[in-house]
């Protein structure tokens, strides 16, 4: 679970202010968060269905972004999969 302090601190950190929350960085460094997150969930929980629904939901979200910032701003997509560590 992600608490509020760690959101303002990615979004402040991605996002470049505090309450640019749409920014695509900061929705794709909130969905990576949660989606790490979750992992160690579904190694406890592995038939939870309902759940690993939700996460391919996410990655799908997440993929979509990417995407959209790839077409976009190639330099900023580069940077941001880097700093994030996502293989692309």
């Amino acid at each position: 679970m992600i608490s509020k302090e760690q959101k303002q601190e990615i979004i402040t950190k991605f996002g470049g202010e505090s309450t640019n929350t749409g920014s695509t960085q900061a929705q794709i460094a909130l969905l990576t968060f949660r989606i790490n997150d979750l992992q160690g969930h579904f190694k406890k929980n592995p038939k939870d269905n309902a759940g690993i629904r939700g996460l391919l939901k996410m990655v799908g979200q997440r993929r979509r972004l990417l995407k959209y910032l790839k077409n976009n701003d190639i330099a900023q997509y580069r940077a941001l999969i880097a700093e994030l560590g996502l293989r692309k």
